[in-house]
């Protein structure tokens, strides 16, 4: 019955064993141990510790192997008798040229197999069965390849279906057309014909039903040799078949009839009906030439067919020969590892369309068994199996001179449990045997894939194997034990008796499986397993096993034999000899050769060859006295271990003679053993002679030295037995007992439970000793002697009386006896002690040190302790609460509580306790007050302090947090006093002062009165200072207010000058008081203030006129240089300023490139005028230049210093730069005093008046030229120009467009540009009496950092007494030209963003948003949102919009405006701001308003 996946049933479980490391390290130990359990289950499996983890020692790149090829449905015993009786049908119907066709029944296709045995009908049974059974000639257990022709070729073309015939090849073949008429039968299946349709089934019912018969294909044409020699095999026929070059006729038979020879024409005669008439319906067989009538035949043929047609009796024939023995095919390609298991894996992954890791094994496990037993589903498979170790590497490292072997390499390949070590251990009997048996004693590889199989099968020689699953998925096992071997045969041959008949030794072959559940319903004992990668799996001694591979994996396997397995190698000897199957190695040469050397031998070994040497011995006198009798007496010695195999084997039973053979003088090929004597030859006994290895005499020899080494085992444990039992009353010293145990280790005995017995003897006495010594030598040390190994009272009682016990002899008993004897007093001692308390606390002391002198622990020691603990606590805690005694921390108390509770109780100590922990409590809660004091925000007075600090000092007790407060305390006095020192004094503190003050002040916990006041004067005192910086500081200065504020003493040293404001830019200069060479003690002294400005006024002046001696001798960089010169000018960008574009300063004299520094407009006017100034004053145009260097501050006019001052007055703090600015004012006025006086004189008053007359004279000349339109044609002079120029200037105020302002700007700078050469001078003479003090006295003017109006009368006076400075009006022009055409790029792209946001609705479309906004943002006017954009385009273009250098002049007031920085006072002071247009100097009129700030 066909088993579908639903009904396998898995078997029980094998058992599992988990050794521990102890066990582990004694393989065939642990499995003699583990034995009697697992051999009822045939197999089992062991897990190693889970940190034996061997390497994988293959060379997965060399190695390559060529598997098997495994078709499922042939491996399962009762599916291949099915599959044999359904290729003897195939082999019926194809021997007549047709197909077989199996019906399907429900959807499945019908056994026919189980169809006949229900019929008991056999019909290719011959009457005569071959009995005799060959031996098989397949080596390496079936690993061959078969003929192209063998059955199970076929069996995978079986089921596949032919080809349907089209309607075109009905038509050409008549065959086939002519069976249309034909009903379904063998005919219409054999050749295929199919109905296509409906109606072709429907005719074919309709027509005649042909009885079953054969049908031939078409016959040879030409001459046919007629033979009466044995009948044509079908292969032969099917070659003659294929070969035919035309089709045969009915006319090709009646020409085989005519045949000329009378002999063949008498032979023609019906074998039916013995009769030759009717020759038109006689047909020839073409196997065996009978003849037969179509009529006689059964059934009978309707008419002669064609092509080649065979007799029943050569069908018969053809279909009764044997199959051939079945085994497995080898691939044709060689694989690697990795090319295997993506094979495998593929496979795998395809077949359950799931990933290889999530199928369950329950689930490949029964469609294993269904496809098994399945003869429809052909699934093929490739095992890598039986691959030499020797050749291709084991998987576990091994000892060699290959390579050098790690540490760890090194551990696994000397393990017990490595495969190629296990075979040959020392209690192994494969160890005795020299060769190197494949699969045996060397270990076999296994790589697999999911369905391959290994069938059933027990191993050679009946012996253990042992197999390990390096890696991969795991390996389904099978098993059943050895007392089940013989009913798993019974059962086997009984369901499939046809394999048996044909191959009596099946079950050797490893090609034949059978479903374990059928096997457990006839009563077979079967386990199962499922071995996972690191596992191991043990078979015993014949019990048979097989099994499938889960999926890809690698395993490695070999056998091995224990002493138990010699006698089931013996038997299974005996089974070789009835089956004739070949020996693997001679069991006799085994035994002699382990007997002929016993003092090798294991003990255990060496009783278990002794038993079966001597039934050995006794079966070889009873055979050798069988021979006698024949009348056999010749014999010669043999060293049969010197011949091959195959020329001691005996030619009846194939086993390997060893002991003895008897052998033929005449028949030298060949000989037997003795127990087939009557098997070897036919000749005389007295030709025969026996071939001997040893005498009778011998073999009790070598038997009787066995008995000796395995007796000498009892004569040594009869000494040991009385020795522990001490039954002849004497106790043996530890030296006798070392001297046993040290004669079973030289002669290896067994580890049996006497010699355990003994180990644990000499261990317990060796124990006893030794802590006997430790004892003794622990009363010398006394109590310097370790803690922890001291002994109780009772564990010394118990461990004298287990010395007592002991059957040992040891002389330290005397010493442990009298330590007894002493603790026994001192206890008595010390109970008496305590009974009389309170007694004498030294006395208690003394007892105390006596017992821990004894070195054991006695109860009534503890109560002692207890008792002085006690004492010595009250005696502490008196100490630390006396009155003189030093004050202890809190710590100390907490430490004398917890003491305390662990000493005895009393009512001392109970009132001890109470009386610490109420002060404990006081003090904690004064701590917490003084610490909330400390750490509050509200700061307490320091009167509220003082009550708690006096409070707290009753308390007996050292508190941290009192005393922190105190100091606090005592610092905020202090402090009082130096604020009253500091504000008594005679001069105004200065602000580092009270700055340090209300540092320390706030970080005092005190709450004190004076530190707002003083907060409050520094915090005047510093908006002071930060308005005082606004004023004169520029935007983002490199100079403080107090460098700014103090002379340049270094002026004279470029060097110096130039590099110190390099490190005030990168910011690596901040002294303010190194310039003026004082300390910061004296910038408290007002005088030493004055003083040293005073100086530096003077080193000022010196430094500046030595400086521009210097510079006014470095050559003109606008000059080509015609000699090389040592000095030259150096820019503040490091480079030397050269040709067009470099500007030279008007104080130092130095040079500059314009595009470095800060240059002036031309038109930007620092005085305004009721009357604005013509284009022709060119003597009024600015172009005074001051380097950085030289100009460092924004220079506010006297007006707004003076308003500073007056603010500094109500300061009641001192500043350094508030004094220093008083001198700076001083120094001011004084040089306004004298530049006034100068400008009264006569001379310089007439020389003003000059200047005026000048200008009135300018401005009428232009007058008359004004109109709204002029032409467009430039003519020469200024009258032509200016109204071009006023008509692009009309209406400025309305221009808002960054074009038109573009435009009007680029005109203007045209315009100039076309006036420069009209420009004459000088226009005033200026005598050298009258030149030399304005200009020393502008030269001094320029030091200050003050913008005084008499500055630029003196600049405009000294113009005009010299020609005008073109070099300077054009580079100025040509600055102003590339500054507008930055401006005009964002200008463009500010229009740009304005209309983006009028686009997106912007914000100041939105009423709400606006309402929103702060109103200091929302009357910032249009300046700040034009600034606001500008700062936002930067933002969007990285910060790489065009650079617009902001014009300067050397006019402060323009000057601030232009840095951006906030108006200074004196613009509110004077009405008349210039305009940043040219309209004022066109002498436009328009309303006067305020200067714009620049952004």
């Amino acid at each position: 019955m066909e088993l579908g996946p639903e009904d396998f049933l898995p078997p029980p479980e094998c058992p599992v064993f988990e050794p521990s490391w102890a066990e582990f390290r004694d393989p065939l130990g642990y499995i003699a141990k583990i034995r009697p359990i697992a051999e009822k289950s045939g197999i089992c499996k062991i897990r190693p510790p889970a940190d034996w983890q061997p390497p994988f020692a293959v060379e997965v790149d060399n190695f390559r192997f060529t598997p098997r090829i495994q078709r499922l449905n042939e491996l399962e015993a009762q599916t291949r008798v099915k599959l044999n009786y359904l290729d003897q049908i195939a082999k019926f119907w194809e021997i007549q040229g047709s197909s077989l066709k199996i019906p399907n029944v429900e959807r499945r296709i019908l056994d026919l197999y189980s169809l006949s045995k229900q019929c008991n009908t056999r019909p290719f049974d011959n009457e005569e069965k071959d009995k005799e059974y060959k031996p098989h000639s397949i080596p390496l257990r079936q690993s061959v390849q078969p003929s192209k022709f063998n059955s199970y070729g076929r069996r995978a073309k079986r089921l596949q279906p032919d080809p349907e015939p089209t309607e075109e090849d009905i038509e050409k073949n008549p065959e086939l057309k002519k069976l249309q008429i034909y009903g379904a039968g063998p005919k219409m299946m054999g050749l295929g014909l199919m109905a296509k349709d409906k109606t072709l089934r429907k005719k074919d019912k309709e027509g005649p039903e042909c009885p079953p018969t054969v049908v031939v294909k078409e016959e040879l044409s030409g001459d046919v040799k007629m033979e009466s020699a044995s009948p044509k095999t079908f292969l032969e026929s099917k070659e003659e078949l294929s070969h035919s070059p035309e089709p045969c006729t009915k006319m090709t038979m009646r020409l085989r009839r005519n045949h000329s020879n009378a002999q063949f024409i008498e032979s023609y005669v019906c074998r039916m009906c013995s009769r030759g008439d009717e020759d038109d319906k006689l047909l020839l067989c073409d196997g065996c030439d009978d003849n037969y009538h179509i009529f006689c035949l059964l059934p009978p043929l309707p008419e002669i067919p064609k092509g080649v047609w065979r007799c029943p009796k050569c069908v018969m024939a053809e279909c009764k020969r044997p199959p051939e023995a079945f085994g497995f095919e080898q691939a044709t390609r060689e694989y690697t590892l990795q090319s295997f298991g993506e094979m495998a894996d593929s496979f795998k992954a395809d077949y359950f369309n799931m990933p290889v890791h999530m199928v369950p094994t329950e689930l490949v496990e029964k469609e294993f068994w269904r496809l098994v037993n399945s003869i429809e589903e052909d699934v093929t498979v490739e095992y890598g199996a039986d691959i030499h170790s020797k050749e291709f590497g084991s998987g576990f490292p091994v000892s060699d001179s290959k390579r050098h072997l790690t540490p760890e390499e090194e551990e696994y390949a000397t393990s017990g449990w490595n495969l190629n070590v296990m075979p040959v251990l020392e209690q192994s009997v494969l160890c005795h045997i020299n060769a190197d048996i494949s699969g045996m004693k060397v270990p076999w590889l296994y790589v697999g894939m999911v369905f391959s199989a290994f069938c059933w099968h027990i191993e050679d020689h009946w012996s253990y194997s042992i197999n390990y699953l390096h890696w991969g998925e795991p390996k389904t096992w099978y098993g059943v034990p050895s007392l089940a071997a013989e009913h798993l045969e019974e059962v086997m041959k009984k369901l499939t008796p046809e394999l048996f008949d044909s191959q009596p030794d099946l079950l050797h072959q490893l090609v034949t499986l059978m479903n374990p559940n059928t096997l457990m319903s006839h009563g077979v004992p079967v386990v199962r397993t499922n071995q996972c990668a690191g596992e191991f799996v043990i078979t015993f001694p014949r019990a048979y096993h097989s099994g499938f591979n889960q999926g890809y994996n690698f395993a490695e396997a070999v056998n091995f034999c224990t002493a138990d397995w010699l006698p089931a190698g013996r038997q299974c000897i005996e089974h070789y000899r009835r089956l004739r199957r070949y020996c693997v190695f001679s069991h006799e040469e085994l035994i002699c050769k382990m007997a002929a050397c016993p003092e090798k031998l294991d003990l255990n070994l060496a009783a278990a060859v002794h038993k079966e040497m001597f039934i050995m011995v006794q079966e070889e006198r009873r055979l050798r006295k069988a021979l006698l009798e024949k009348g056999i007496t010749e014999a010669e010695r043999e060293a049969f271990e010197l011949l091959p195999d195959d020329e001691r084997q005996c030619i009846k039973c194939k086993t390997t003679c060893f002991l003895s053979a008897l052998a033929c003088y005449d028949c030298p090929d060949g000989l037997v053993c003795l127990s087939h004597i009557n098997d070897l030859c036919k000749c005389s006994s007295s030709r025969q002679y026996l071939r001997y290895r040893y005498t009778l005499d011998e073999l009790p020899a070598m038997l009787h030295k066995l008995k000796v080494r395995a007796e000498s085992f009892d004569t040594w444990a009869n000494k040991v037995r009385v020795a522990l039992e001490v039954e002849d009353g004497r106790k043996r010293s530890l030296e006798e007992l070392r001297a046993l145990e040290s004669e079973a280790r030289e002669r290896r005995f067994p580890n049996s439970e006497l010699l355990q017995r003994l180990k644990n003897c000499l261990s317990e006495a060796e124990s006893c000793v030794s802590r006997a010594l430790g004892l003794v030598s622990g009363q010398e040390a006394g109590p310097n002697r370790v803690a922890g190994l001291q002994m109780t009272l009772a564990e010394l009682r118990t461990f004298l009386g287990q010395m007592n016990n002991l059957p040992c002899a040891m002389h330290q008993i005397g010493d442990v006896k009298g330590i007894l004897e002493q603790v026994e007093a001192y206890q008595t001692e010390a109970r008496e002690a305590l009974v009389s308390l309170p007694s004498n606390p030294g006395l208690l002391q003394s007892l105390l040190e006596r017992g821990q002198r004894l070195g054991v622990e006695v109860p009534e020691a503890q109560q002692l302790q207890r008792q002085v603990e006690q004492a010595r606590w009250l005696d502490e805690v008196k100490r630390t609460l006396a009155p003189s005694a030093r004050r202890g921390t809190l710590a100390v108390m907490r430490g004398l509580l917890v003491a305390g509770s662990s000493v005895a109780p009393s009512p001392a100590v109970d009132k001890a306790q109470a009386e610490l922990q109420e002060l404990l409590t006081i003090a904690e809660r004064w701590e917490e007050k003084a610490h909330l004091c400390l750490e509050a925000r509200q700061k307490h007075p320091p009167a509220t302090l003082e009550a708690i600090i006096h409070e707290a000092e009753n308390i007996p007790v050292h508190l941290p947090n009192i005393q922190s407060l105190k100091e606090a305390l005592a610092k905020a006095r202090a402090w009082i006093a130096d604020v009253d020192e500091i504000q008594n004094g005679d001069h105004y503190p200065c602000l580092d002062d009270l700055e340090g003050l209300v540092a320390v002040g706030r970080d005092l916990p005190v709450g004190l009165e004076e530190l707002r006041q003083l907060e409050l004067q520094v915090l005047t005192a510093h908006s002071w200072r930060e308005k005082a910086s606004k004023t004169f500081l520029k935007k983002n200065s490199c100079y403080t207010l107090l460098e700014v504020l103090c002379p340049c003493a270094d002026a004279g040293s470029d060097s110096t000058k130039r590099s110190r404001w390099m490190e005030k830019e990168l910011g690596l200069y901040k002294s303010d008081t190194e310039l003026l060479g004082l300390s910061a003690q004296d910038l408290r002294d007002p005088g030493s203030v004055i003083v040293a400005f005073k100086e530096g006024e003077q080193k000022e002046k010196e430094g500046i006129l030595q400086l521009r001696r210097t510079n006014s001798a470095k050559p003109n960089p606008l000059i080509p240089l015609t000699t090389s010169s040592s000095t030259t000018s150096i820019c503040v960008c490091g480079q030397v300023p050269a040709g067009v574009g470099a500007l030279q300063c008007d104080l130092c004299q130095d040079w500059f490139h314009g595009r470095c520094v800060t240059v002036p407009r031309l038109l930007s006017s620092p005085r305004s005028s009721p009357t604005s100034s013509p284009l022709l004053a060119w003597w009024e145009w600015d172009t005074k230049f001051l380097c950085p260097l030289c100009m460092r501050s924004r220079r506010p006019r006297l007006e707004t210093i003076l308003a500073l001052l007056v603010a500094l007055q109500r300061l009641p703090v001192r500043l350094p730069e508030g004094e220093a600015l008083q001198c700076l004012t001083e120094r001011a006025i004084s040089w306004q005093g004298r530049a006034r006086q100068a400008l009264a004189s006569e001379e310089v008053t007439a020389l003003l008046g000059r200047l005026a007359e000048l200008r009135q004279q300018l401005q009428a000349e232009s007058r008359p030229e004004e109109t709204p339109a002029y032409s467009s044609d430039a003519g020469e002079g200024t009258g032509k120009d200016l109204p071009k120029v006023q008509g692009l200037l009309e209406n400025g105020d309305s221009v808002t467009s960054p074009e038109k302002v573009a435009t009007e700007e680029g005109s203007d700078l045209e315009l100039l540009s076309s006036l420069l050469p009209q420009l004459t001078g000088p226009v005033l003479e200026l005598p050298e009496a009258t030149r030399a003090p304005l200009e020393e006295l502008m030269m001094e003017g320029d030091l200050l950092e003050v913008t005084l109006d008499e500055n630029h009368s003196i600049w405009q006076l000294l113009q005009a007494g010299q020609p005008p400075d073109m070099e300077r009006i054009h580079t100025l022009l040509e600055l102003e030209k590339a500054e507008r055409h930055g401006s005009r790029a964002r200008g463009r792209a500010l229009e740009r963003r304005r209309r983006r946001k009028v686009d997106r609705g912007g914000e100041t479309d939105d009423p709400a948003r606006e309402e929103l906004e702060p109103k200091r943002v929302r009357s910032s006017g249009p300046e700040a949102e034009e600034a606001q954009e500008e700062e936002e385009l930067e933002e969007e273009t990285g910060g790489e919009a065009p650079p617009v250098p902001l014009p300067t002049t050397g006019s402060p007031s323009i000057q601030e405006d232009q840095d951006g920085l906030e108006p200074v006072l004196e613009a509110t002071s004077d009405p008349s701001a210039p305009f940043s247009t040219l309209t004022s100097r066109l002498l436009i009129p328009c309303p006067q308003q305020p200067p714009r700030q620049q952004l």
